[in-house]
C-alpha cells in the first residue's frame, strides 16, 4: 500500500508544491547571497565615507590651523583630536605635519612618529583613502590636508576606522539579514503551501490520470440526469447543454458554442431570460406543452459575470398537486396567523375589526362583521336583536356596502338573518341571482352587483352556544364564487373569532359594571367653597378600573381637605374598597383631625379591613394616600401623606416645585408615624395632587414623569381646568394601563377686611364688650340680620369658655359664603350637647347654638380648642321659643 505523503507527491498539487518550493528556495539563496554582497559592500563605503567627512570637519576647523602655528602642537591638538574622535565615532584622528609626523594619536606613544600611509595626493591638495595595516591594525582611513588662506597645505589630517569595527559593523547586520530571509523563505513557503492546499482541495488531491477519469465520469453523468443543464459564457453563447436540456428546450445537434439568439427551436421567453444573466429561482415558463421550473445563477469564473448556470426541471405532471397544496398552506397560515392576530385586546370593536382585516385580502375582498347591539354593551343578545356594523374592511374604501356603526336590521330572508337565528353558514354563490338577499334593500344590492361583487359567505360568531352576530365575507376580484372550501375555512376561522369576541363581551361587561361602580363612589362635583378654586380630572384604565380617588370637602374656619389617594389593584375589589377609603376619610374629617392624626386613623381601619378579609380574599393589599389642609387665613397648606407621591407647587410666576414631604409608609403597614409638613401659599398658587398613573409609564421613569408633568404646568394663567386636560394631553397615551387622579387647586385667600378676631377680657362683663364689637363688624359687612343669633351665639360660647375653659379666650368671626363665629380657649375639655330636664338651671346653652346654626363643632389645637358655628347669611332668628331667650339671662 502507498503511503500518504507518497500519494501526495504523486498528485498533481503535490509536484506543483514541490516545484515551488524548490524555486523558492533557489531564489532566496540567491537573493541572500547578493544581500551579503551588497552589505559588504555597502559597509565598507559607509566607512569611508564617514572618514572623509570627519578628516574634512576636523582639517577645516579654525583650531587646527591655530595649533599648526603653535611652538607645540600636540599640546593642543591631541586632546581636541581625541574628544572628536570620540563624538565622531571613528576609531582614530591623527594630524600630522607635511612630513608625515604625528601631532596626536589614540595610542599617545605614537605621536612624534611618522603616520603610516600615503600622504603626496594630500600634499598635493587632494583627499586620499586607502586601506592599510597601521598601529590599530587593518584600517581604513582618508587623508585630508589642511591649507592655509593662502592655499597652502600646512598639514595634514587622517580619521578612520579598523577593519574590525567595518567588519563588526557588519556582523551586526548579518542577523537581521539572515532572519529577514528566513522570513521571506517562511512565508513564501506558506504561500506556496496555502497554493498547493487550495490546488488540492480543487483537485481532491487526485493525479493526472484520475482527474481524467474523473471528468469522463462527470461528463456521462451530466448527461444522464433528469434535469436540464445549461451553461452560457459572458458573450451569450450557449457553452454547455446536457441531453435533458436538449430534450426539454428542443435545441438541435451543434447547437453548443452558437448565440443563444440564434439557436434554432428555443423559446423567446427563454432565450429572454438566458440572456438577461439575472438571478432566476424556481421561474416557472410555459414552453410549447410544458411547464418548466427554471433556476439561474450568474458565474463569476474571474472575479466578475460572466455567464450563467441554469438548470430546468419539468413540472407539468406537479402543477395541479402544487396547486393544491399551495391553496391548503395559505389557508393553514391564515388560521395560524388569526390565532395571533385576533383577540389581541379585550375589546369588542377592536377584535372584530382585527378579524375583518385578516381575512382580507387572503381570503375575501371585502368583509363586514354585523354585531347584535347588545354585545357592544356586553350583554348577551335576544333572538331577534338589530345588528350594528361593527367592522369593515377591503380592498378598496368606495364600496357600496353598508358602512361601519350602521344599525341594520336585516329581514327574515337574507342570508344574514337565517344564519343568525339558525347558527348555520349561509353560502350565495351569486349574488345577482338571490332574491332573498335583495329583499334587504333592492337598490343598494343592485349597486353592490354593479361594484363587481357576486358571492358571499355568511357565518355566525356563534361562542358556548349563543349567537352574537353574522360576519360576511365578499368576493370581487375573483372570477369564481366561493365554494365549499371556502365555506369550512370561513368556518373555522370564525369560530376562532367568536371565543375572543365573546370573551371580550364578557370582560365589556364586567368592565362598565366596575366603571359605573367607580363613578358612582368618586364625587360627581366639588362642593361650595371659597378657599380654592378647583378642577379635577379622572381617567379609568382601558385594561380594568382602579382604586383611584380624589376628594375636595369644605372644613369649618373657610379652610377646605384635598385628598388624593390609590388603591392598589384593579377591578371591583380596588373599587370598592376605595369607596370605603374615601369614606372614612370623610368621617374623619368631621372630627376635624390634624392630616398625620387622620392618617393614622385610615392606616388602622386598613389593617382592621385586611384582619376581616377571612374569605380567602385579597384584602386591601395597600393603599396610598395624600391629604391636605388649606387655610386661607393664614395662607398655610398643612399636609400629610401616606406612601403616595408628593405634590407639586406651581407659583403664580409659573415657579413648578415638588414639595419635600417625607413619604410616610403606605396604609396598612402600620407601626410608623407619619409626618405633616406646612407651607405658606401666595395667592394664586396651584396645588397639584395626582396619582402615580400620570407620571409612570412602562416606556419611561418617574423621574422623566415628574419633569414633563412640571413643564406642562408651567402657564400659571391657565385656568385649573384648563391645566388639567393639558397636562392630561402631553402626559397620557391614547389608552392608558392604568387609572389617572388628577386634582389641581388654586388657592384663594380671606382677607383682612373679612376677618375679625378680639380677645376676650377674663371676667363676665367681658361677653358684652365682645358681643357689641361683633354686632358692629356685622353692620360693617352688611349682615345685619345675623346680628341677634350672632349675639346669643357669641354669649353662649364666650361664656362656657369663661365658666368652663382656660385663658387666653379670643373670638374670631370668618365672613366667607357663611358667617363663622370662633372662641378659642387654652382648655381640652369638649362640650357636650345634652337635653335639659324641666327643673335643670343649665344645660341649654349648645342646645340653643346647635338651634341656631346651620353647623357646629370643635377642633383641638396645639394650644387647647376652637368651638365654631356656622351660619347662612339667610338664617332668622324668627320663630324661636320663648323659653330660650329666658334662659340667655341679662
Amino acid at each position: 500500500m502507498r503511503s500518504p505523503l507518497s500519494k501526495g507527491f504523486k498528485s498533481v498539487a503535490g509536484q506543483v508544491f514541490v516545484l515551488q518550493v524548490a524555486i523558492v528556495v533557489l531564489l532566496a539563496a540567491g537573493a541572500l547571497l547578493a544581500l551579503l554582497l551588497q552589505s559588504r559592500h555597502d559597509v565598507d563605503r559607509e566607512a569611508r565615507n564617514r572618514s572623509i567627512a570627519v578628516a574634512q570637519t576636523f582639517a577645516h576647523s579654525p583650531d587646527v590651523r591655530e595649533a599648526l602655528r603653535t611652538p607645540d602642537p600636540s599640546a593642543v591638538l591631541q586632546p581636541l583630536a581625541e574628544a572628536t574622535r570620540k563624538a565622531a565615532g571613528v576609531d582614530f584622528i591623527v594630524v600630522m605635519d607635511t612630513h608625515g609626523i604625528r601631532y596626536s594619536h589614540p595610542q599617545p606613544d605614537r605621536i612624534g612618529k611618522r603616520f603610516v600611509g600615503t600622504i603626496e595626493p594630500s600634499l598635493a591638495g587632494r583627499v586620499h583613502t586607502e586601506s592599510v595595516q597601521g598601529p590599530l591594525g587593518k584600517e581604513i582611513q582618508a587623508v585630508v590636508p589642511v591649507t592655509a588662506p593662502d592655499g597652502r597645505v600646512v598639514g595634514l589630517v587622517s580619521a578612520g576606522l579598523t577593519v574590525e569595527n567595518v567588519s563588526g559593523a557588519f556582523d551586526r547586520q548579518l542577523p537581521v539579514i539572515l532572519l529577514s530571509m528566513a522570513t521571506g523563505l517562511a512565508l513564501a513557503t506558506a504561500g506556496t503551501a496555502l497554493t498547493s492546499r487550495r490546488l488540492r482541495r480543487q483537485t481532491r488531491g487526485l493525479g493526472p490520470q484520475e482527474m481524467t477519469r474523473m471528468y469522463e465520469h462527470h461528463d456521462a453523468v451530466l448527461h444522464s440526469v433528469r434535469e436540464g443543464v445549461l451553461i452560457t459564457d459572458g458573450d451569450g453563447r450557449l457553452v454547455l447543454a446536457n441531453d435533458e436540456a436538449k430534450r426539454l428546450l428542443g435545441l438541435p445537434e451543434g447547437a453548443e458554442g452558437r448565440r443563444i439568439g440564434d439557436v434554432p427551436g428555443l423559446d423567446s421567453r427563454m432565450a429572454d431570460l438566458l440572456l438577461s444573466g439575472r438571478v432566476a429561482t424556481d421561474e416557472v415558463l410555459e414552453t410549447g406543452d410544458r411547464m418548466l421550473v427554471v433556476n439561474q445563477r450568474p458565474t463569476h469564473p474571474r472575479g466578475r459575470p460572466e455567464g450563467a448556470a441554469v438548470t430546468i426541471r419539468d413540472s407539468t405532471d406537479l402543477q395541479v398537486l402544487t396547486g393544491r397544496a399551495e391553496a391548503a398552506r395559505k389557508r393553514l397560515r391564515l388560521l395560524y396567523d388569526a390565532t395571533g392576530d385576533i383577540g389581541t385586546t379585550l375589546d369588542v370593536e377592536r377584535t372584530a375589526q382585527e378579524l375583518a382585516d385578516v381575512a382580507v385580502p387572503r381570503f375575501a375582498d371585502f368583509v363586514t362583521v354585523d354585531l347584535a347591539n347588545p354585545v357592544l354593551d356586553g350583554e348577551e343578545p335576544g333572538p331577534e336583536s338589530d345588528m350594528r356594523r361593527t367592522a369593515v374592511s377591503g380592498i378598496r374604501a368606495d364600496h357600496p356596502l353598508y358602512p361601519l356603526g350602521r344599525l341594520i336590521g336585516f329581514k327574515p330572508s337574507t342570508p344574514q338573518a337565517r344564519g343568525y337565528d339558525t347558527g348555520e353558514t349561509e353560502l350565495v354563490t351569486d349574488l345577482s341571482d338571490a332574491p332573498g338577499w335583495r329583499v334587504q334593500d333592492p337598490g343598494r344590492a343592485s349597486d353592490i352587483v354593479d361594484y363587481g361583487i357576486h358571492s358571499l359567505i355568511a357565518a355566525p360568531l356563534k361562542a358556548r352556544g349563543v349567537v352574537l352576530g353574522v360576519v360576511n365575507f365578499w368576493r370581487a376580484g375573483k372570477p369564481e364564487p366561493f365554494d365549499e372550501d371556502d365555506v369550512s375555512l370561513a368556518e373555522e376561522l370564525v369560530a376562532r373569532a367568536a371565543v375572543a369576541m365573546d370573551n371580550a363581551r364578557r370582560y365589556t361587561r364586567e368592565h362598565n359594571l366596575a366603571v359605573t361602580l367607580q363613578r358612582s363612589l368618586l364625587p360627581r362635583g366639588l362642593p361650595e367653597q371659597s378657599a380654592v378654586d378647583a378642577a379635577h380630572c379622572y381617567l379609568p384604565a382601558q385594561s380594568g378600573v382602579g382604586g383611584d380617588w380624589f376628594d375636595v370637602i369644605p372644613l369649618p374656619g373657610g379652610r377646605v381637605a384635598l385628598v388624593v389617594g390609590d388603591v392598589v389593584g384593579h377591578g371591583l375589589h380596588a373599587a370598592a374598597t376605595m369607596g370605603r377609603l374615601r369614606t372614612a376619610v370623610h368621617n374623619f374629617t368631621s372630627l376635624d383631625l390634624p392630616p398625620d392624626e387622620l392618617l393614622a386613623r385610615l392606616d388602622d381601619l386598613v389593617q382592621r379591613i385586611d384582619e376581616d378579609d377571612t374569605d380567602g380574599g385579597s384584602g386591601v393589599l395597600g393603599a396610598t394616600c395624600l391629604y391636605a389642609v388649606y387655610d386661607p387665613v393664614s395662607r398655610t397648606c398643612t399636609m400629610s401623606r401616606a406612601g403616595h407621591l408628593p405634590p407639586l407647587v406651581v407659583a403664580p410666576d409659573g415657579t413648578t416645585e415638588i414639595v419635600d414631604l417625607p413619604a410616610g409608609p403606605p396604609l396598612g403597614l402600620g407601626g410608623m408615624p407619619f409626618e405633616t409638613s406646612e407651607l405658606h401659599l401666595a395667592e394664586g398658587s396651584q396645588l397639584v395632587l395626582y396619582t402615580d398613573g400620570l407620571v409612570e409609564q412602562r416606556t419611561r421613569d418617574i423621574e422623566e414623569g415628574l419633569e414633563m408633568l412640571r413643564a406642562a404646568l408651567s402657564h400659571p394663567d391657565r385656568a385649573p381646568q384648563e391645566s388639567c386636560h393639558a397636562v392630561l394631553e402631553a402626559m397620557l397615551p391614547s389608552r392608558p394601563t392604568d387609572d389617572v387622579a388628577l386634582l389641581i387647586a388654586r388657592t384663594r385667600i380671606l382677607g383682612p377686611d373679612r376677618v375679625a378676631e378680639w380677645d376676650v377680657p377674663p371676667r363676665a362683663s367681658g361677653v358684652g364688650v365682645v358681643r357689641n364689637l361683633a354686632v358692629a363688624k356685622l353692620e360693617e359687612w352688611g349682615m345685619e340680620e345675623l346680628a341677634f343669633t350672632t349675639e346669643l351665639i357669641l354669649s353662649e360660647l364666650i361664656t362656657n369658655a369663661l365658666r368652663h375653659g382656660s385663658p387666653p379666650v379670643r373670638v374670631r368671626l370668618l365672613h366667607d359664603h357663611t358667617l363663622t363665629c370662633e372662641v378659642w380657649d387654652g382648655s381640652s375639655t369638649a362640650p357636650h350637647l345634652r337635653y335639659a330636664a324641666t327643673t335643670d338651671e343649665g344645660g341649654r346653652g349648645l342646645f340653643l347654638v346647635a338651634q341656631l346654626s346651620e353647623h357646629w363643632g370643635t377642633r383641638y389645637t396645639a394650644a387647647g380648642k376652637v368651638i365654631w358655628s356656622e351660619q347662612s347669611p339667610a338664617g332668622s332668628p324668627d320663630g324661636l321659643p320663648l323659653e330660650v331667650f329666658e334662659e340667655l339671662g341679662p
